[in-house]
């Protein structure tokens, strides 16, 4: 059944090749189903509706993969996005949480329609490499300060804005022991390192008495506060356009970049033959529709794919076996009803610094490339905003390769990303 399927022999693998890799990817990227609720519980969602519904959209993305593409890569509620929607669009922007659902909705949309168009391909062409990597190292930065927010490092300072926390209370020192055991057990390259990171702490708290043991297994909570109440003509009536762009412009960079680079890593696309590219583009984008509807931000591809596809995954089982176990844990609901928001900030954090890592791929030798790149990164954090970061990047780099009296090097995709804010900022003011 799994060679009819998969086509295991085809891709020069086995079932108990592709089962090892999709436990080795799901133990790698699992520590979502309980850093989305922590983040997107800010808006005031139901956490235990966003548990389920954050398993439950991983499972139909992966299992999307694995039918439609038959790629042995993962898909879960994306880190950035998810802070994007709860930190920019509801708490800053003051869209409803139902509202900033129907945005997603809506890029979901829009997200097929350009993949299908072949607009997705060409939008990602177009954008320079050094600018990409500063938008994702500033991303990076973003969940950083979420995180050292969070965990009581930084704290708000009339004098200087931001200043340092009390290192001594005990929740942050939890955050920072969290830190610290998940980045040595990932530099001893334990599977899994950052769930373990995140029970570690919450085991601790528990031990402690700093919170309260629930249990371990018990039936999922109900989806029901947050299933299918998406609003879209809210999302509308509130002035979306922003919103929509961002949206799509980080799912451009983190979906499509993770799924090239991991399938060219298992030999699936060369520059040659993009094999089943245009599939698994369009599993991604479809999976964020049902994002939307079951209650959580978009899902995409995830860059933890890649310790499955070091395993030996090479087909859609690999994403199958992720998805059946995302599937299982929504038997484990107590675990995550009880970790603390200290528990999960160390995780997005080491993330935040894993991120960090494509700065290296800036040419910091070219002005014009390297200084739209950092102005991208920096103001991502220091505005407290995905969105401004983007449009400060794309607009300088316009302006500064124009200026300099290289206009032919831009795409004509960079032109009309930048026009798009420009306009934004102009009609669309925050």
């Amino acid at each position: 059944m799994f060679e009819q399927l998969f086509k295991l022999r085809e891709h020069e693998t086995t079932a108990r090749t592709e089962l090892l890799a999709g436990v080795t990817t799901f133990l790698t990227m699992s520590y979502i189903i309980f850093v989305n609720p922590a983040i997107l519980g800010n808006t005031g969602m139901d956490k235990g509706a966003l548990f389920v519904a954050t398993c439950i959209a991983a499972a139909i993305g992966c299992l999307i993969m694995a039918f439609v593409a038959n790629w042995p890569i993962g898909l879960a509620p994306s880190m950035g996005l998810n802070a994007y929607f709860a930190f920019t669009v509801v708490l800053s922007l003051h869209f409803t949480w139902q509202q900033a659902l129907g945005c997603v909705f809506i890029s979901g949309v829009v997200f097929v329609v350009i993949t299908i168009t072949g607009i997705r391909e060409w939008l990602i062409d177009g954008i320079a490499h050094s600018l990409r990597a500063g938008i994702v190292a500033g991303i990076g930065m973003f969940l950083g300060i979420i995180a050292l927010i969070t965990s009581g490092v930084v704290v708000a300072n009339k004098a200087t804005v931001i200043g340092m926390g009390d290192l001594t209370h005990i929740n942050t020192l939890y955050a920072i022991l969290g830190f610290f055991i998940i980045t040595a057990l990932d530099a001893m390259r334990v599977r899994g390192a950052i769930l373990l990171g995140i029970l570690a702490i919450t085991l601790l708290a528990v031990v402690t008495g700093q919170v309260q043991y629930a249990g371990i297994i018990s039936m999922p909570p109900s989806i029901e506060p947050g299933f299918f109440k998406l609003d879209i003509m809210g999302a509308l009536s509130q002035g979306f356009f922003h919103v929509i762009i961002v949206f799509v412009l980080v799912e451009i960079f983190d979906a499509t970049g993770t799924m090239i680079g991991i399938a060219t890593r298992a030999g699936l696309v060369t520059p040659e033959n993009p094999g089943r590219l245009g599939r698994a583009l369009l599993a991604d984008s479809t999976a964020i529709l049902a994002s939307s509807v079951l209650g959580t931000s978009s899902t995409t591809a995830y860059i933890e794919s890649a310790s499955g596809v070091q395993a030996g995954g090479r087909t859609g089982m690999t994403a199958a076996v992720v998805a059946i176990l995302f599937l299982l844990a929504l038997f484990f609901s107590p675990i995550a009803g009880i970790v603390p928001a200290y528990a999960t900030a160390p995780a997005l954090l080491y993330v935040a610094c894993l991120m960090l890592r494509e700065l290296v791929n800036v040419k910091w030798d070219d002005i014009t490339e390297s200084v739209p790149a950092a102005i991208a990164a920096i103001s991502m954090p220091l505005t407290y905003s995905i969105a401004n970061g983007l449009a400060f990047g794309f607009i300088s780099y316009v302006a500064i390769k124009t200026l300099s009296g290289r206009f032919r090097d831009i795409h004509p995709a960079a032109w009309l990303v930048a026009i798009l804010f420009v306009i934004k900022f102009a009609f669309f003011p925050d």
